[in-house]
């Protein structure tokens, strides 16, 4: 059965149709078990109400090669990072589809140091799949994650809390939602909850950090400091300022290089950022002396980009921001913590540090796709977006891509001019469906 189960982020679909029918799902855990060659898993999902079935298949599947399980039921993503080193596991695993609709769901692994799997590691579990397992008795252990909630405490200054800031937290009724105001509250914020009542079907329904709206129109009406959104299973935020002005990951970086560049932690004076971060970011950190490596999207490229080059400091627009000397992955209470902290130090309205770059205008359009036609069999689009790149010069970019997640094509125009910058990429897409026939 080695057929491509695997996207940017794991298996993703719909619960009970291939790749995440049940039978499909206990052979995939089966495999990855053999390949990792593990005994303990650490299990985990979001709260999605498909979840807990999904579960269920993994943990038969383990157990068919042998491999024990410590379930941590609902908690975040970097959870079940943190704690496969230290639990001594081989191999990690997390039901969730991030940030996706609450109907899709998915199965993504870690590896026995923390990180996310490596695409060769997926590779080779496709390979390993067949089409039975040996019968064997189901072992999970229920675990908590205590330990995690302290190792996230530790990580914000001891000098420094969060006395006096009225937060309004937005857990997207996800994997975060219960963990992330009592962690906040512990540091002393005054904590207004929105997204904080899953019930299996409102996963990142009109909240958390891939629709701010409500978030930030809770900050301006209860006349918060700040607040935060997190995604279904809380590996990325994107906060907003007291204005309700969002501040995405590139104003996280931007803030967060620049105190990490005056204390002199910024390792390598570089950061990494991927395709999609703002022109305008990469400018204002070279005026402020940091560089930038550039590496495709996805915060698997990120963490490979900062282990490979010895930094410190990565992420992307999405709010997924990676903490290598902290976390082997990215991590959004983590990374709120680490803002609140840098933002404390600096001093000033949050709004303040908007200003830390000048943000190009961007527009991103998607085109939903019933199948993907690939771009380079389309050159007539080939040559408009060229002719786009070459309309835009040296102060633009155009950037074509598959989601690696859901049935689109992005096309990402950015620009000094957003009535051109618009008006290229409402072309770009509308050329892009009619050469491939597909309807916008």
């Amino acid at each position: 059965m080695a057929e491509r189960l695997f996207g940017t982020d794991g298996v993703r679909g719909i619960p009970g149709r291939p790749p995440l029918d049940g039978r499909t799902v206990e052979l995939l855990a089966y495999a990855a078990a053999l390949e990792s060659r593990a005994t303990l898993a650490v299990l985990g999902r979001d709260t999605r109400e498909s979840g807990p079935a999904l579960g269920r298949s993994l943990t038969r599947g383990l157990a068919a090669a042998g491999c024990r399980v410590l379930d941590i039921g609902v908690a975040p993503t970097p959870a079940v990072s943190y704690l496969v080193p230290r639990r001594g596991a081989g191999l990690g695993i997390v039901v969730s589809a991030s940030h996706n609709p609450p109907e899709f769901n998915g199965v993504k692994f870690f590896s026995k140091d923390g990180r996310k799997a490596s695409e060769d590691f997926e590779r080779k579990v496709e390979k390993r799949i067949g089409s039975r397992l040996p019968a064997a008795k189901a072992k999970r252990t229920p675990c908590g994650v205590q330990d995690y909630k302290d190792f996230l405490r530790s990580t914000f200054p001891f000098y420094r809390d969060l006395s006096g800031l009225r937060i309004v937290f937005d857990g997207a009724n996800g994997s975060g939602a219960a963990m992330g105001p009592r962690l906040l509250r512990d540091l002393g914020a005054e904590v207004l909850e929105i997204g904080t009542h899953p019930n299996g079907k409102n996963i990142n329904r009109a909240c958390g950090a891939t629709d701010t709206a409500r978030m930030r129109k809770e900050v301006r009406r209860r006349r918060a400091h700040c607040g935060l959104s997190l995604d279904g299973d809380a590996d990325r935020v994107i906060l907003s300022d007291e204005r309700g002005g969002e501040f995405d990951g590139d104003s996280i970086i931007a803030l967060c290089a620049l105190h990490l560049h005056r204390r002199r932690e910024l390792r390598g004076g570089k950061v990494v950022l991927t395709v999609m971060a703002n022109l305008g970011l990469v400018r204002g950190l070279e005026r402020h002396g940091i560089g930038t490596i550039e590496v495709g999207v996805g915060d698997r490229n990120v963490t490979e980009a900062l282990g490979k080059h010895g930094l410190v400091l990565g992420g992307e627009p999405s709010g997924h921001v990676v903490f290598r000397q902290l976390a082997p992955t990215g991590d959004g209470l983590l990374t709120a913590l680490q803002t609140l902290a840098a933002w404390r130090e600096s001093g000033g309205a949050l709004s303040r540090h908007q200003r830390l770059f000048e943000r190009y205008p961007q527009i991103l359009r998607n085109v939903r796709v019933e199948r993907r036609v690939p771009v380079e069999a389309l050159p007539a689009f080939q040559r408009r977006v060229l002719a786009a790149r070459k309309q835009l010069g040296g102060d633009g970019r155009v950037f074509v891509r598959y989601s690696g997640t859901e049935p689109l094509l992005r096309i990402l125009v950015e620009g000094r001019r957003l009535e051109q910058v618009s008006r290229i990429a409402d072309g770009l897409a509308c050329f892009f469906a009619e050469e491939a026939r597909i309807t916008v």
